[in-house]
């Protein structure tokens, strides 16, 4: 680039010398963010869980939607999976369409049972949730959290299955949705049931 006189314009060394050293700062800033990370994941192996896989599940009474009563007690003989879900988590979302149709539908009439775990949210907004997401699955609700702080820590954040064997074991958690760890969830249910 040329000045008005025609002499080459040459970028001053100070700007060279601030876009370096926001380079490094930015650098720094994103290198100590995955650091944290990797801390926060060191520190909480159990992504939030207080209850782990060999663990009998906690005793659980339940109220579905529908106004029936369930407890974890009355599934002994059957493969259950607690959904932990609400409205307003994406992730959920995105999640429970695989649930209906890759694990509950081909499971439904088996010793078997899906149940969706709503946090905090009152009945006719679950109802609404349902009815959005086109799931044919039971949904409990769990005014304040109750039922999700049995299993994690009450501020862990939802979108969470834990599979319970038909001794009352917990055998797998999950957190989040992610594709690869769903598929092993998927073969541990589909392991239980044969």
């Amino acid at each position: 680039m040329l000045n008005s006189d025609g002499i080459p314009h040459l970028v001053s060394l100070t700007k060279i010398d601030k876009m370096i050293k926001c380079s490094i700062i930015l650098l720094g800033f994103l290198l100590h963010s995955g650091f944290i990370v990797a801390q926060q994941e060191k520190q909480d192996p159990d992504r939030g869980y207080h209850v782990r896989v060999g663990d009998v599940a906690p005793p659980l009474t339940l109220i579905l939607t529908t106004g029936d009563t369930i407890t974890l007690a009355n599934l002994h003989g059957k493969v259950v999976l607690l959904q932990f879900t609400a409205s307003w988590c994406s992730v959920c979302r995105k999640e429970m369409p695989h649930l209906e149709n890759e694990i509950w539908q081909p499971n439904k009439n088996k010793d078997f049972i899906l149940i969706g775990v709503d946090y905090d949210e009152p009945l006719d907004q679950v109802e609404d949730f349902v009815t959005q997401m086109k799931i044919t699955y039971p949904m409990a609700l769990d005014p304040g959290g109750e039922h999700f702080s049995r299993f994690a820590y009450q501020k862990s954040g939802v979108t969470r299955n834990v599979v319970i064997d038909r001794e009352g074991k917990i055998v797998f958690l999950t957190r989040l949705y992610d594709p690869t760890e769903f598929n092993e969830m998927k073969k541990t249910i589909n392991e239980l049931l044969n």
